[in-house]
């Protein structure tokens, strides 16, 4: 208990100490951060004081450009020197924090209000075309004098800004020192702490292993005693998990072979027992090639036993496809199977576990689904009716059948994939028509082999009348529709024709000048031609069907 209170003795004093360094060096660092700032402070003020004289030059510059040239564009440096050099000279103000510099500012000031005046006279003589006046006056030294007044403020400003800039140097170097030597002495400190702590922790380590072998000792004595009971416990639980596996294996709907690491038969549930006709008491011990014996449904030749595979590279190993067994008394069945690796309790490779069904019964239902769908296959690349099958959601084609692919100039695999509305146009002009249930036919129009008319458009981009007739269907929970297409394109034109050849002779029989009255088996007047009306003084749609 000493040893702990003294062990947090020296962490408190290590953890205050530890603090006093980091407050000393943040205020180390404080000061350098503030001896920074100033720093660039003053190069700004520095450099907006040179900016400020390379300026006056510019315009002084300018001013005499133009007066020996008269171009006008000379005095843009001057112009905006002119709105400038205020706003330049506010600037250095706010950013000088000397007493002394800030008077030189304001003697500067006037200063440069009569250099600007100055520079301003010329040019404005300049402007009258008094050249001479101009030249004369520039010639004199009041501008010369003018200059050299504003440099000389100026020079005495910068040697003030300088000299505060080297004083905050020197504060800056001595500023950093200090950070040094804090930072080195907290780091011996702590050094000499983090010793001294080391020291009473392995101190305190060799008393608490010795106390820790005798409790250690006393809980392996403990701990004996539990683990025997628990091996009981183990030993019971193992037994009831036997039997439970027993029942498991003898009530699965899947036959069970399991075998040892030299693939001999060491189980087999009762399902096996049925399938490969040989008893548990019979087959224990034996190859397992012996009892299962396997061939190729289709060549007839004996198959690769999996087992095999599994015990040599440890893997789940699975049965090829069109697999027999035969059992011991000759009969046969199709079987699945697979086989999975059985491991010891350090990984390696005891045994194998086969589990195969018999799956003849699927099989036979397989080849029906794919004889019944070579069948409507068949069915529909003869018929002469195109046949096109689409998802209810976004009509996006799925199948075409060859007559569809003769009818559009597409293939099947240009059109998968696409909307509908290519082939069929008018589904995009509205929303009703463009919904393929408005195209599903009636109960009479199925009846009568009819649907509805509409306009399909080929892959050349010319149009045909067809008939199509839809209807609904799910697959997979998914809605798809099936569209039957018939071209009537030679229907049409054969209707035209029959309604030329109408109109033909309703004309020749309406300007005949004879009367023509015809009657159904009733007597009710189907015919009365214009003939009969100009005779009879009866109108034709007085008398029809009367």
């Amino acid at each position: 208990m000493k040893t702990n209170h003294k062990t947090i003795s020296w962490l408190v004093a290590a953890v205050l100490l530890l603090a006093l360094g980091i407050v000393l060096a943040f205020m180390a660092f404080r000061q350098i951060e503030d001896a920074a700032t100033v720093q660039r402070e003053t190069h700004k003020v520095l450099s907006s004081a040179g900016n400020l004289m390379s300026a006056l030059s510019d315009a002084e510059t300018s001013q005499r450009g133009y007066l020996l040239t008269g171009d006008a564009s000379f005095l843009q440096p001057y112009l905006a020197v002119r709105d400038s050099i205020k706003g330049q000279l506010q600037e250095l103000h706010r950013l000088t924090q000397l007493g002394d510099a800030q008077k030189h500012l304001d003697s500067m000031t006037p200063l440069v209000d009569a250099k600007l005046a100055h520079l301003a006279q010329a040019i404005a003589l300049r402007r009258g075309n008094r050249t001479a006046e101009a030249l004369a006056l520039v010639r004199s030294t009041k501008g010369q004098q003018l200059m050299q007044d504003i440099r000389d403020e100026m020079d005495h400003f910068i040697r003030l800004e300088e000299n505060a800039l080297a004083l905050r140097e020197a504060e800056l170097q001595a500023s950093m020192r200090h950070l040094f030597i804090v930072i080195v002495s907290a780091s011996l400190f702590a050094l000499l702490f983090a010793l001294a702590f080391v020291w009473l922790l392995y101190r305190n380590t060799q008393q608490q292993l010795k106390n820790l072998l005798l409790h250690e000792t006393r809980q392996l004595l403990a701990g004996q005693e539990a683990v025997n009971k628990q091996l009981q416990q183990n030993n019971l639980t193992l037994q009831l998990s036997e039997e439970k596996l027993a029942v498991t294996l003898n009530s699965i709907g899947d036959a069970v072979i399991a075998t040892d690491a030299d693939a001999r038969v060491t189980l087999l549930n009762p399902l096996a027992e049925q399938l490969t006709g040989w008893t548990q008491q019979q087959a224990s011990g034996r190859p397992i090639a012996e009892i299962f014996n396997i061939i190729n449904k289709e060549t007839r030749l004996p198959a690769t036993i999996p087992v095999m595979d599994t015990l040599e590279h440890g893997t789940i190993q699975g049965l090829a496809n069109h697999t027999v067994l035969i059992a011991a008394d000759g009969s046969e069945c199709d079987i699945a199977d697979s086989c999975a690796p059985i491991r010891d309790n350090e990984g390696h490779v005891a045994g194998a576990v086969l589990v195969f069904r018999n799956v003849s019964g699927e099989y036979a239902v397989q080849q029906a689904l794919r004889d019944s769908a070579a069948q409507i296959q068949t069915i529909l690349n003869t018929v002469v009716d195109g046949i096109i099958t689409l998802h209810a959601r976004g009509g996006m084609i799925e199948t075409i059948n060859p007559a569809a692919e003769k009818m559009f100039g597409y293939t099947a695999a240009e059109l998968s994939g696409q909307n509908f509305s290519l082939l069929i146009p008018e589904l995009n002009q509205d929303q009703r028509n463009g919904s393929l249930e408005y195209y599903s036919a009636s109960d009479e129009a199925r009846a009568s082999g009819l649907g509805r008319e509409v306009s399909g458009q080929r892959k050349d981009g010319s149009h045909f009348p067809l008939e199509i007739a839809v209807s609904e269907m799910s697959l997979g929970g998914q809605r798809y529709f099936t569209g039957i297409l018939r071209d009537i394109t030679t229907r049409k034109q054969a209707e035209e024709a029959l309604l030329k050849a109408g109109a033909l002779q309703n004309a020749i029989f309406n300007s005949a000048n004879f009367s023509s009255i015809a009657t159904d088996a009733k007597g009710v007047i189907q015919i009365f031609n214009v003939g009969a009306e100009r005779m009879l003084g009866y109108k034709a749609a007085d008398v029809m069907n009367k």
